[in-house]
């Protein structure tokens, strides 16, 4: 039997699943919950697009979140959004439902109007623009549709459960199906459904790890914010974290909905669904308020859970890259015949379906953000700045462009350089250090450190498989395996 097919892509979120209980039951405890899933790089538009493409970004040249940047351009849309999974499925038969955000810039009349419709959809509910609740456009399978503030008639992640029901209810049934719901929960503005508004009135953000610490060994943009941090920042981060959780109730309720309407169709036993986000989130670390875009875990880290045929719990690390190879791989398509920089995870799912292995280590890449003019918020740091919060704490500049190899050995290692005038370089153990809140770099054996180099060059280079190659547990050098570092005296090896 063909299996379904559905993905929930949510925005910004954690890995806290504390508001979600019954998508933890119903996906997580029924299926799998991955604990090392990651994104490619922290943020909106350029992640989404590896979602769709299964590519890192340099591959698919999405840079940010702006029409500049490459984010739903026409250059995009000429390009890699050509070659997204969906169109794929398509030629498997699959009816393709999507709804909800997008990309940030789609609809807009430099990026071809609501007019456009990315090929491999059947049905088309898109978002124009970014993330709102309330007060949105939507095109709809390329015609506009405007609405207002009514919470029964519009408010958007209902809006997109309810529009899912539908196209199930009108669907072929010769045909498998897959949907992509893509709620605008827990991005801001953070407006719950009246009924979840007063949720959660004592939660504040969590004080434990690297919250409110100074980030003194850090890239120089993590060395800004004031510490200890203002008691208004500290409030106002309290406050985005109780709302951010209260819009995922209604996400929760969405899962649970559409599940029990799978269950009820017969199809429930029969259909993968994901769950997960496009990138991580973060209030309060390092005394930075609220965002994302940094290197360190909370914001690359992301919630991956899948429930499905023969899905069994794994450890291995997984990359929002291998979401599109993964459910093409499921589908029966031939992945040998796209040109994908990530790899499919069935056989990490459901060993018995494939067989497979775990990559060693990931490349994580970031290209930053700033404005030529002073930010009136931040005026003393000069131009170059973005998303700057008061206290002169900036989120982003032009130099916050990085790139990172993460691996997974006997002790996790993170090595991350960055395009400035420092040169700066950042190296965590995140064995003994979780948290990230000592740069070790002067206490790395330089031996390892030039060989995280020559990782990181191959890394930002591949293309398709030449990535699956650097990678390779079977293709690493006895030098590769041999190699060994310092920390503190500590001197842990490569596993062969």
């Amino acid at each position: 039997m063909v299996p379904q097919l559905t993905a929930v892509i949510t925005k910004d979120k954690t890995l806290n699943i504390t508001p979600m209980k019954k998508t933890k039951t119903l996906i997580g405890d029924a299926g799998a919950t991955f604990l090392n899933a990651f994104t490619a790089t922290p943020l909106c538009c350029p992640s989404r697009s590896s979602i769709l493409t299964g590519r890192y970004p340099h591959n698919h040249a999405v840079r940010n979140n702006s029409l500049s940047g490459n984010c739903s351009s026409l250059l995009w849309q000429k390009g890699p959004e050509s070659e997204a999974f969906p169109l794929y499925l398509r030629k498997q038969k699959y009816q393709t439902f999507f709804a909800g955000k997008y990309l940030n810039q789609y609809g807009r009349k430099e990026a071809g109007d609501v007019g456009h419709v990315p090929p491999g959809w059947d049905q088309w509910h898109a978002l124009v623009g970014n993330s709102q609740y309330y007060n949105y456009t939507l095109s709809v399978n390329g015609k506009e549709e405007k609405h207002g503030d009514s919470y029964e008639k519009d408010y958007l992640t209902d809006l997109i459960l309810n529009r899912s029901l539908s196209f199930l209810d009108a669907k072929n049934g010769k045909h498998p199906f897959f949907l992509m719901l893509s709620p605008p929960a827990p991005h801001s503005p953070w407006t719950a459904a009246p009924q979840y508004q007063k949720e959660f009135s004592d939660v504040k953000a969590p004080r434990d790890g690297s919250f409110n610490k100074p980030g003194k060994d850090k890239h120089w943009l993590l060395r800004q914010p004031v510490n200890p941090m203002s008691n208004s920042s500290l409030n106002f981060l309290d406050d985005a974290y109780r709302k951010r959780w209260q819009t995922l109730i209604s996400v929760d309720d969405m899962v649970d909905t559409l599940v029990k309407k799978l269950d009820n169709m017969k199809e429930l036993d029969n259909t993968y669904i994901f769950y997960t986000s496009d990138n991580g989130y973060h209030t309060g670390q390092f005394s930075l308020p609220i965002d994302k875009r940094q290197l360190y875990e909370f914001d690359i880290r992301i919630p991956l859970m899948v429930r499905g045929p023969g899905i069994k719990p794994k450890q291995a690390p997984v990359l929002n890259i291998d979401l599109a190879p993964t459910i093409l791989d499921i589908s029966g398509f031939n992945l040998s015949l796209v040109n994908m920089d990530g790899q499919s995870f069935l056989s990490q799912m459901a060993p018995s379906l494939r067989n497979g292995t775990a990559r060693p280590f990931f490349l994580v890449e970031y290209t930053g953000e700033g404005h030529p003019l002073q930010d009136p918020a931040c005026p003393k740091l000069g131009p170059g700045l973005s998303q700057c919060f008061p206290d002169c704490v900036c989120e982003d500049a032009y130099n916050n462009t990085y790139a990172c190899v993460r691996t997974f050995v006997e002790h996790n290692l993170q090595y991350c350089e960055f395009a400035d005038s420092e040169s700066f370089v950042e190296v965590y153990n995140l064995t003994s250090d979780p948290h990230q809140l000592e740069n070790i770099l002067k206490k790395v054996d330089p031996t390892l450190l030039q060989t995280m180099n020559q990782r990181l060059i191959k890394l930002q280079s591949c293309v398709g498989s030449s990535c699956h190659d650097i990678t390779s547990q079977t293709t690493r050098s006895r030098a590769d395996k041999a190699v060994q570092y310092t920390v503190e005296g500590e001197t842990p090896t490569v596993p062969n």
